[in-house]
């Protein structure tokens, strides 16, 4: 009896040695592929004559406003507005923490249309901003800054209308020399700031049928806000 302990307690060891938690036939989950949302912002020029910049525009969670009202325009905005360049401000976004941006391809004419396609994980609180410059004026520009789209469902749209905004930091002068826009030809951005500095609502343009005889712009290139419509879907 005392002969077989041994080896009893050998094999007992040897069945102990041989459990492991590390387990090679475990099963283990694939991870899971995040969670993706699309929504398809398309933007319609309602002006007569008020060709647009290309759409810029971001999605963000609240922490990457597009402007201020009453605070003075970043200089990408400032390059938007006066020069319809929204490539700078887009950059801006991102680096503020959107989460996703686009931008339309070419300017958008009036009557026409322009789609852009932002993607992004979802999980989000969800915040639309965007921009064009009306580029038949100094620095007008429209836009929508911070439009929840958090609840919106795959298969739903939601539309807004735009306003036309200042960014102040151009004077309203409608000279040609200062019109980036075909009425115009002139030059686009200009680092120094010759009006009030701070981003309010356009007054509008004056034109040289209102009185303003040295203005570019004429009785075609007025405008009533709102100067363009924007639908958001969530195709995914």
């Amino acid at each position: 009896m005392n002969r077989t302990l041994p080896i009893l307690t050998l094999t007992a060891a040897s069945l102990l040695a041989g459990c492991s938690d590390n387990d090679s036939n475990a099963i283990i989950p694939a991870p899971q592929e995040p969670e993706m949302a699309t929504f398809e912002v398309t933007v319609i020029n309602l002006t007569a004559a008020q060709p647009m910049s290309p759409v810029a525009a971001y999605l963000h969670n609240g922490t990457a406003s597009g402007w201020r009202f009453g605070q003075a325009a970043s200089v990408e905005l400032e390059q938007l507005a006066e020069a319809g360049d929204g490539s700078g401000w887009l950059s801006r976004a991102t680096d503020n923490g959107a989460f996703a941006t686009a931008s339309g391809d070419g300017i958008l004419m009036p009557g026409a249309s322009q789609t852009l396609s932002l993607t992004l994980e979802t999980g989000n609180t969800l915040m639309l901003t965007g921009a064009t410059m009306l580029v038949n004026t100094n620095d007008a520009f429209a836009g929508i800054n911070g439009w929840n789209l958090t609840d919106l469902a795959v298969g739903d749209s939601m539309t807004v209308t735009l306003q036309v905004y200042d960014a102040g930091t151009e004077a309203n002068s409608e000279l040609a020399a200062t019109i980036p826009g075909p009425a115009g030809g002139g030059a686009g951005f200009d680092s120094s700031r010759d009006d009030v500095d701070f981003v309010a609502r356009h007054p509008g343009v004056v034109g040289n049928q209102d009185g303003a005889a040295d203005s570019a712009l004429d009785g075609r290139h007025s405008f009533d806000a709102p100067v363009a419509r924007l639908t958001v879907m969530r195709s995914q």
